[in-house]
């Protein structure tokens, strides 16, 4: 079971469920953290509630393709981890070394220590969504998407669904410093959501997710990797159990699990490129790209 919000015929947002036959199905809900809400409130699981106006209504005659599908929740924070994955770590060894392959650094250490890398990447107005398209940081030479499980969590740190996200990532710059990691990671349109939520209570085991980012340039598919969550060196519960230690964590806040593919060395994104990540079972997440210059060009004119 897939939660989406799409912009209707009205331009109204809507709340809607797609089954696993691919119908789609409005929901009597502002917004997923209401559907979550009003779920505690019956004592039932939010897929329970789904499952009810669905047995009560007909679906659209819109296929979910045909809909402009919107970011799935406005989730008041995202969060990311860093180093969960043996090949980040590899990545992120490369870049603060000069390529130095056999030179350790401090991105070993977090790879084995007890506490995870947990950094702040996004707010509701920062995040952008499916069709969206993500911004080049003009300070920047080399710049890559990072695809990545993402979880929606309460404010206890309890999962309540997987999501995909692209945490955008400047390796230019945060190789030069790791202290320049949040410029590194956050400026406008860097961090994307969607293209659904997929309901914890109807995924057997998060580890079997497939994560495939695909990057094409003038109609050309110019990059494609694939890796399981099952190679993720940290448990899902670690990580959430580090973000609520001593913190705030508010209903809807998305905590992004690390990323476990990464271009070749020698690769940036660049104006023009159109980016697909896709986990199945949750959706394609698709953007394409624009530099800072273009967007800003465009804005005046309109």
């Amino acid at each position: 079971m897939r939660i989406i919000r799409y912009l209707n015929s009205s331009e109204k947002k809507v709340l809607a469920a797609i089954t696993v036959e691919n119908r789609v199905y409005d929901l009597p809900y502002h917004d997923f953290l209401e559907l979550v809400r009003a779920a505690e409130e019956k004592k039932v699981q939010p897929v329970t509630l789904v499952e009810q106006v669905i047995e009560q209504s007909l679906p659209l005659s819109d296929s979910p393709e045909k809909l402009k599908v919107l970011v799935p929740v406005e989730a008041p924070e995202v969060w990311a981890s860093g180093v969960t994955y043996e090949k980040s770590k590899e990545a992120r060894n490369y870049e603060s070394t000069n390529g130095e392959d056999d030179a350790k650094s401090f991105y070993d250490k977090v790879y084995t220590a007890d506490r995870p890398e947990l950094f702040f990447k996004s707010t509701a107005d920062r995040t952008i969504g499916p069709g969206d398209p993500v911004y080049l940081r003009s300070d920047s030479e080399w710049q890559i998407p990072e695809p990545e499980l993402g979880l929606v969590l309460d404010s206890e740190g309890n999962i309540l669904g997987f999501t995909a996200g692209n945490d955008m990532s400047c390796r230019d710059i945060e190789g030069e410093n790791p202290l320049y990691l949040p410029q590194a990671k956050i400026w406008r349109h860097s961090c994307v959501i969607g293209p659904a939520i997929r309901l914890v209570e109807t995924v057997k085991d998060p580890y079997d997710f497939q994560i495939t980012c695909r990057i094409f340039r003038n109609e050309q598919n110019v990059f494609e990797g694939s890796a399981s969550v099952g190679q993720l060196k940290r448990r899902l519960e670690e990580l959430t159990s580090y973000l609520v230690k001593e913190n705030v964590v508010f209903p809807g806040t998305i905590l992004l699990t690390g990323t476990c593919i990464v271009p070749p060395n020698d690769f940036t994104l660049l104006e023009g490129d159109y980016i697909e990540i896709e986990i199945p079972g949750i959706g394609v997440l698709s953007n394409p790209v624009l530099s800072q210059v273009t967007q800003s060009i465009g804005s005046q004119r309109v």
